[in-house]
């Protein structure tokens, strides 16, 4: 089942997507800037493969969450190179990170 659902962090409005797979479910938090998700995918890539790096995506991604809520509370464990230009750090909350996106 996919869910996707406008989410309000102080005020503003992101997009939240729940994708359940076997085993797994794929989390994001989403605004047209940039987004953050779970540890099922890896933003790594966009720092490593050139053509990626191009794009200047603003990722981060949190390990251990199995909600959107817990998704917005845990720390970040992994940034792109990208989304430090907006200030991001990792160990910043996932919340933290979107507000420096809105």
């Amino acid at each position: 089942m996919i869910t996707v659902e406008p989410l309000e962090v102080d005020g503003i409005i992101f997009t939240a997507v729940s994708v359940e797979l076997p085993k797994t479910t794929l989390l994001t938090i989403s605004n047209d800037i940039g987004y953050i998700m779970c540890a099922a995918l890896d933003v790594d890539i966009f720092n490593v493969i050139p053509k990626l790096k191009e794009r200047n995506v603003i990722a981060g991604r949190a390990m251990g969450v199995r909600t959107i809520d817990q998704l917005l509370n845990a720390p970040l464990q992994k940034i792109t190179d990208a989304s430090k230009e907006h200030g991001w750090e990792v160990g910043m909350t996932g919340k933290e990170a979107l507000l420096k996106i809105s």
